[in-house]
């Protein structure tokens, strides 16, 4: 700060030579503070902080075009991947005997010497200098595999809308399968961690306890070692006599029974389904259908209401015995269609009909031709495999079919578009289950 002083009032010699030292020091600290600034502002100034900023993400609207090109895109993307491990397979299944002794032989010399982490950086600066190389244009083959060219189509400008429905569906059905095997590692894995099979869970517990322990009091080298010539040998030894022995695999590969009997939660809900339809008692049917039926009603009257088609008695149209009567819960069955996969014919192949289930059997009865050869009787015992069914995958929803396997067909026969399919199931599902647990407490 500067002031006007009156001449009279000026400072002798020695004050203003006080003054010249003071602004020496000034001008010292400024410019202490200018470099200071010019060095290390910029670094103050990025830990300034800022509100952030909400930013919305546009999605790119449904395309047939771009969704074919994403597609090539991820699967030229996955490729170098895919290479890697169709690499890996080679090795461990020695496709090039040669190439898997060399490759075993120099692994375990590296991981008997304590060398196996050089080899490792070793092989991946290899790597980089050999795709260096091939970006110069440099023709190197760097795989075991040969690799197989695949022919490229060229993209479709105009698409038309069948083309663009099946082109969605092809997608939505790859991205369908890969979701599904997404979601089964990452179930199992939680399953595995969460005590759902204790049994399972207590080989892993046990075996972290003994690497824990083993940690603690062996040195890291001998620990090292160890894993290292295991993974070298159950890689290229072990593993390639379990898979040409499926049976060894079956019984003596920990791991892989582990991964193989580890449920999903689908598998976890379909077990506890069938527990819980186990423990379900029915009641006898024809004490159900007497007590069901109106009072003042005659046994005949009940028997010609209740156990009769549309075509005459029951027993008469499907050739079984008078006992064979429909449960009361489908006295007058359920409209569906029969799906035989096994017949070529259009007129064989789906069939309208009403189902009814008996307490030994399952009917189906036609609803075209009075024949009785259009029918389908069914024995519950010689059923193998029920399960729901959805005709039509693209539809929403779980369906409105029922599968039902046989040794005398070879794909399962489906009733389908029954509206009251979960009824159906159940019923069916739970005579199947009284059946068969007679029989085998019969038989024992």
């Amino acid at each position: 700060r500067t002031e006007e002083v009156p001449a009279a009032q000026q400072p002798a010699k020695p004050q203003a030579q006080a003054n010249g030292t003071d602004k020496r020091s000034h001008t010292v600290c400024s410019r202490l503070q200018k470099w200071f600034c010019d060095k290390f502002g910029e670094y103050v100034e990025d830990f300034r902080f800022q509100p952030e900023e909400n930013t919305v993400e546009t999605e790119e609207p449904l395309s047939a075009r771009r969704l074919t090109e994403n597609m090539r895109r991820l699967k030229r993307g996955a490729k170098p991947v895919t290479n890697f491990v169709k690499n890996l397979s080679a090795l461990s299944d020695w496709y090039s005997i040669y190439t898997s002794a060399i490759a075993f032989i120099i692994y375990m010399n590296a991981v008997w010497h304590g060398w196996a982490i050089p080899m490792f950086l070793f092989l991946a600066i290899l790597r980089l200098s050999l795709n260096y190389l091939i970006a110069r244009g440099w023709r190197i083959q760097w795989s075991i595999v040969p690799e197989v060219s695949e022919p490229m189509e060229p993209p479709k400008e105009d698409l038309t809308v069948s083309e663009k429905f099946q082109l969605v569906l092809d997608v939505a059905q790859k991205a369908q399968n890969l979701f599904g095997k997404m979601a089964d590692i990452l179930e199992k894995i939680k399953n595995l961690f969460m005590w759902v099979q204790p049994e399972i869970t207590q080989k892993l517990y046990i075996t972290l306890w003994a690497a824990f322990i083993a940690s603690c009091f062996l040195p890291y080298r001998i620990i090292g070692l160890a894993m290292g010539l295991y993974a070298g040998i159950k890689f290229f030894l072990i593993d390639f006599i379990f898979k040409r022995c499926p049976r060894l695999r079956a019984k003596y590969d920990t791991p892989y029974i582990i991964w193989t009997s580890l449920p999903t939660d689908p598998q976890l809900k379909e077990r506890s389904n069938a527990t819980v339809s186990r423990r379900l008692q029915t009641t006898a049917s024809r004490s159900y259908v007497g007590s069901s039926a109106p009072t003042g009603m005659s046994k005949d009257e009940d028997t010609s209401r209740f156990h009769t088609t549309k075509r005459g008695n029951f027993h008469e149209v499907f050739n079984l015995s008078e006992n064979e009567r429909p449960l009361a819960v489908c006295e007058n069955g359920w409209r569906c269609c029969l799906i035989n996969r096994d017949r070529k014919m259009p007129t064989d192949y789906i069939r309208n009909g009403v189902l009814y289930v008996t307490e030994n059997y399952l009917c189906f009865e036609s609803s075209k031709s009075g024949s009785s050869k259009r029918n389908k009787v069914i024995k519950l015992t010689d059923i193998t495999d029920i399960q729901k069914y959805k005709v039509l995958s693209v539809l929403p929803g779980s369906g409105m079919g029922i599968a039902v396997s046989t040794p005398s067909t070879q794909k399962p026969l489906v009733f389908g578009a029954m509206v009251h399919r979960d009824e159906a199931f159940e019923t069916i599902f739970n005579q199947y289950v009284k059946i068969t647990s007679a029989s085998s407490s019969s038989e024992s």
